[in-house]
C-alpha cells in the first residue's frame, strides 16, 4: 500500500502537486477528504488493508505515497511511514533497530529532544557516542555502531556532514544509517539517493509550512528494517490524526513555491547580514564562504529556510527580536510566517545567549531584508 516507486513527472513542481493524488474516478474529489475511523467493516476472516484506526488509515496512504515519492522518486520497493511527530518518527527508528549492548552514533549538535532521547537509549542497555556534525568527526567514533544518525544541515547550527561518504563507511561495517532531512527538505536533499536507509524528518516543518500540523515521517529502503518500525509505530500508538495528515498532504502542492522563495530570501537576508558588523558567526549552506557550502554544494539542491548568527549579548538579541515587526518571535522553522528566536532561552542547545535562529518565510525579499536591518540599527541603542 505505501510503496512509493511510482514517479508523476521530472520536475519538482509537479512532482509536488501531483504526489500521491489516488486514480481519478469520474464524480470523486481528486484529493479525498480525511477519513475519520477508528474501525472499519470487517465481516468473517481478517483480510485487506483497512482493519483498525491505529495500524492504517486511507488519508495517510495517500500521504505516506506523496511523501514517499518526493523523497525517492523512481525508486522500487521504498516505504513510508507517517507519524504524529518528527520526534515520534525519530524514535520509532532508533529504538525499533537498535537493542541493548548495540552502539548508536548521533550527532552532538544535533536537535535539543537528542539528549533526552539518548538518556532513553542508555537506560535500555544500548551505547551511545556522539561527535559534531562538521567535518564528519562522526566517523571517528563508528566503529561497531549498529546505527548511524546523521543531521545535515544540524539544528540550530547550520553545520553540514557529507552523507555518501558517512554511509559508505557505515555500511562497510553493517551499520544502518538514518538522517534527519527536516531542514533541507525532500526538495533539498534525498538522502535514500546519496545511500542512506532512512530519511527521517518532522513535518511540521517546512513541508508542511503553515505552522498548523505537527507530523513526522520516515522513508526506508529495508523492508525487514522498516517493517520494525511500523511495529514501533503500533506499539506506541504514534499515528497521526487524519485532518493532520490531509491538511499535510494538501500543503505539499506548494511546497517547491514555497521552498524556492524561502531558500532565494534567505541567501538574500544572509548576505545581507554579512555586512553587519555586529553580527559574528553567520552560517547558511548557500553562502558561498560558509564552511559547509563545499560540501552542501556537492549534496544539495537547495540549501534551505534558516539562517543562524550570534549578537554581542543576550539583551542585544531580545531587543533585536522586539523591534522586528515581520518576524514572529516563536519557535520552529520552515513556516510562510517569517519568525525567530534566541535559541538559548530552551537551554538545550550549545550555543551563545545572543544566538538567533532565523526561519525565513515568504515575504517580499525587500521588505523582509529592510525590516531585519532596521531590527539592527533599533536594537544598537
Amino acid at each position: 500500500m505505501n510503496d512509493s516507486g511510482a514517479s508523476v513527472g521530472d520536475g519538482d513542481g509537479t512532482r509536488a502537486v501531483r504526489a500521491g493524488l489516488p486514480e481519478p474516478v469520474k464524480n470523486e474529489p481528486t484529493l479525498p477528504g480525511p477519513v475519520f475511523a477508528a474501525h472499519f467493516h470487517l465481516p468473517g476472516d481478517v483480510s485487506g488493508p483497512y482493519t483498525y484506526g491505529r495500524d492504517e488509515n486511507p488519508t495517510w496512504n495517500l500521504l505516506e505515497r506523496a511523501i514517499g515519492e518526493l523523497e525517492a522518486p523512481g525508486q522500487e520497493n521504498v516505504q513510508t511511514l507517517t507519524f504524529a511527530s518528527g520526534v515520534a518518527a525519530t524514535a520509532a527508528v532508533l529504538f525499533s533497530q537498535a537493542g541493548a549492548g548495540d552502539v548508536v552514533v548521533l550527532p552532538e549538535d544535533g536537535y535539543q529532544v537528542l539528549p533526552l532521547i539518548r538518556a532513553q537509549l542508555e537506560a535500555y542497555g544500548i551505547e551511545v557516542r556522539t561527535a559534531p556534525t562538521g567535518g564528519d568527526a562522526q566517523l571517528d567514533v563508528l566503529d561497531g555502531a549498529k546505527l548511524l544518525w546523521l543531521e545535515t544541515p544540524s539544528n540550530p547550527g547550520l553545520d553540514v556532514c557529507d552523507i555518501r561518504r558517512l554511509t559508505e563507511a557505515a555500511h562497510a561495517q553493517g551499520a544502518l544509517v538514518a538522517v534527519d532531512n527536516t531542514l533541507a527538505t525532500p526538495l533539498g536533499q534525498r538522502p535514500l539517493e546519496l545511500g542512506a536507509d532512512f530519511a527521517v524528518a518532522s513535518g511540521t516543518k517546512q513541508l508542511t509550512g503553515h505552522g498548523d500540523v505537527l507530523l513526522g515521517y520516515v522513508v526506508g529502503r529495508d523492508a525487514e528494517a522498516m517493517a520494525a518500525v511500523r511495529r514501533w509505530r503500533k506499539i506506541v500508538g504514534a499515528i497521526p490524526g487524519p485532518m493532520e495528515a490531509w491538511l499535510a498532504h494538501r500543503s505539499i502542492a506548494t511546497l517547491q513555491l514555497r521552498v524556492d522563495r524561502q531558500c532565494a530570501t534567505a541567501l538574500t537576508v544572509a548576505e545581507a547580514l554579512r555586512e553587519r558588523p555586529e553580527v559574528t558567526g553567520l552560517r547558511y549552506p548557500g553562502l558561498p564562504n560558509d564552511p559547509a557550502h563545499k560540501v552542501a554544494a556537492q549534496q544539495m539542491r537547495r540549501y534551505g529556510s534558516v539562517v543562524s548568527f550570534t549578537l554581542p549579548t543576550r539583551a542585544r538579541a531580545e531587543r533585536f527580536l522586539e523591534a522586528l515587526r515581520l518576524v514572529d518571535d516563536a519557535t520552529s522553522f520552515g513556516g510562510v510566517r517569517s519568525t525567530a528566536e534566541r535559541r538559548g532561552r530552551w537551554g538545550g542547545d550549545p550555543v551563545p545567549e545572543g544566538f538567533i535562529r532565523l526561519s525565513v518565510g515568504a515575504e517580499d525579499p525587500e521588505d523582509l531584508v529592510a525590516d531585519v536591518l532596521r531590527a539592527l540599527d533599533e536594537s544598537s541603542e
